[in-house]
């Protein structure tokens, strides 16, 4: 996890608080067009942090800041695209019904993360 944390400079695939499922500079997917965040990624990073919170507490707060960030890149509606600009525009598919549901599950775990810390 703390790879996929670094920035892609660095070796990582986490920009401005956003999960890609790839460095875009490296690979190239074959299907053109821009390639923003992936909203299901950055949901399940949150999920894994907040399961591993549990033997590395570290986690917790960057799990939390991260899900506080990602909810801010939701549309006027509070809905999600799949993916995510650099400028922050939504992209791709919209509503996503996969980044929802990658949503509500990084929602209920955080939750449960921190019924468990009081």
């Amino acid at each position: 996890m703390d790879r996929i944390l670094m920035p892609p400079e660095k070796g990582g695939l986490t920009s401005a608080g956003l999960v890609y499922r790839y460095d875009t500079e490296l690979s190239e997917d074959g299907v053109g067009g821009r390639e923003g965040a992936f909203s299901m990624c950055t949901f399940w990073l949150v999920e894994a942090m907040t399961r591993a919170s549990v033997y590395e507490p570290r986690y917790l707060p960057r799990a939390v800041n991260m899900f506080e960030n990602a909810l801010s890149f939701s549309n006027h509606l509070s809905m999600f695209s799949e993916e995510i600009a650099r400028s922050g525009e939504q992209l791709g598919n919209t509503p996503q019904a996969f980044s929802h549901l990658a949503l509500i599950s990084a929602a209920f775990n955080l939750d449960r993360a921190a019924e468990a810390r009081r």
